[in-house]
């Protein structure tokens, strides 16, 4: 039974693709799953009319959670990489709620198991507070608390502190970008996919070599190539840090979760690389850290399991209303 008519639409909206599901009993992973690429879309209510149409069957959903990346105002919300803004209530559902999609994605934690996971090393993740994070278009950070009532999410910016740095390496980087015109360089300016590219022409200027332009998918489909290796280990390794920060700053002991489209593109060089003892590597907190699971989302579509339970979890507090 459900307090929303159905089929529901859940969506996740990032700043290069939209992608979106129907949910068509409570209880039902999201199915007709379709990637729309944004900017083929003036409007976000453009693009949920063109998958309902063309992916959906022209379907009419009764409710629908669209988690997207930004700050979220109540029905209001502007893409942080994208023109898209506006109100939920454009869509014309009778029921529609917006989550920041790392909220969403922090939701779906309980949900995924088995081999929508891989551990990145220390202990099995437990029932405590729990922090995810990853890098795609842009620097995504949210957080999951448990409370008597079920687990609640907490979104946030953080992918716009400043970036961390430690050695020489990181800092010369940080000085190339600061005389390129980023006077004050954030996270998200490293470790997401744009900062991934960003990260591979500053590292040549540092090293003092040419490097040809390439993309975020060229960098880490060229391993062999000694610039791109080194590219993707720094990433890894400051991504790390970040992961501590964020695990010390939420108190994060049931575990951080990595998300984000880049990732899993590279499971095992994550798995080989500084990342853990990065992590770990906070001088003053060691045994803190490494008491904490840190695991590798692999789920294709996590925000969208995250959405519908978000939906499930709101039809049943209506019912019981």
């Amino acid at each position: 039974m459900s307090a929303f008519d159905l089929p529901w639409l859940v969506a996740d909206i990032g700043g290069t693709n939209a992608r979106f599901g129907l949910v068509t009993s409570p209880q039902a992973r999201p199915s007709n799953v379709a990637v729309l690429a944004g900017s083929a879309y003036a409007t976000l209510p453009d693009a949920v009319d063109a998958y309902l149409a063309e992916h959906a069957g022209g379907a009419r959903p009764g409710a629908a959670c669209l988690a997207l990346a930004g700050p979220i105002d109540g029905d209001r919300y502007r893409l942080t990489n994208s023109a898209w803004a506006g109100s939920v209530r454009d869509l014309g559902i009778p029921y529609a709620v917006l989550l920041n999609d790392f909220e969403a994605l922090a939701v779906s934690l309980p949900h995924l198991e088995g081999g929508d996971l891989v551990s990145l090393g220390g202990p099995e993740p437990s029932h405590g507070v729990k922090a995810v994070l990853g890098p795609g278009t842009g620097l995504g950070v949210g957080g999951l608390v448990p409370t008597d009532r079920g687990w609640t999410p907490i979104p946030g910016e953080g992918g716009h502190v400043t970036v961390p740095v430690i050695d020489r390496r990181e800092q010369e980087i940080v000085r190339v970008l600061q005389a390129g015109g980023l006077t004050h360089v954030v996270a998200e300016h490293l470790l997401s996919g744009p900062g991934l590219v960003r990260l591979h022409r500053a590292l040549a200027q540092v090293n003092g070599v040419a490097a040809p332009d390439l993309t975020a998918s060229d960098i880490v489909a060229r391993l062999d190539d000694s610039l791109c290796a080194e590219t993707v280990e720094v990433f890894c390794e400051m991504l790390g840090g970040f992961a501590g920060n964020v695990a010390l700053t939420l108190g994060a002991r049931g575990g951080v979760y990595l998300g984000g489209g880049v990732l899993p593109r590279i499971v095992e060089r994550v798995r080989a690389s500084g990342f853990r003892a990065r992590f770990v590597g906070n001088p003053d907190m060691p045994r803190y850290l490494e008491a904490i699971a840190t695991t590798l989302i692999v789920a294709p579509q996590p925000a969208l399991t995250g959405a519908a339970a978000w939906l499930r979890q709101r039809a049943t507090t209506e019912l019981v209303g």
